[in-house]
């Protein structure tokens, strides 16, 4: 039974997701903390962050529907500057691949909650 938006395993796993990527940008060479790091993290955090705003909505189906479309578009973003990341030399290719696949699966789970999701 959900009883709050921590009840959710996309919320679960968005938040474990960007502890992690705040552990790995605070490696990043210092400019790039504050350039590159500092927007992997922002986007990272505006998953749980608006999961949980929009559960606040949830007595609106289509506000809390929006929420989850700013928070697919989060992870879409995340995804992206992975890439750079990667490219860049900041992560490893190893690192790469983990973080891609978390944050397609949560994309994948924000889209079907987002398909699935009807006012109770």
């Amino acid at each position: 039974m959900i009883t709050s938006y921590k009840d959710l395993e996309v919320y679960q796993r968005s938040y474990k997701a960007a502890l992690m990527i705040h552990e790995i940008t605070l490696k990043f060479p210092d400019y790039e903390r504050y350039e590159l790091g500092s927007q992997i993290r922002k986007a990272t955090k505006s998953i749980p962050l608006n999961i949980g705003e929009g559960y606040g909505k949830k007595n609106s189906t289509e506000e809390f529907k929006r929420f989850l479309q700013m928070a697919i578009g989060s992870c879409d973003e995340v995804k992206i500057l992975i890439e750079f990341a990667k490219d860049l030399g900041y992560i490893t290719g190893n690192e790469y691949l983990v973080l891609t696949d978390e944050y397609d699966q949560i994309g994948k789970m924000l889209y079907m909650l987002h398909k699935k999701w009807q006012k109770k």
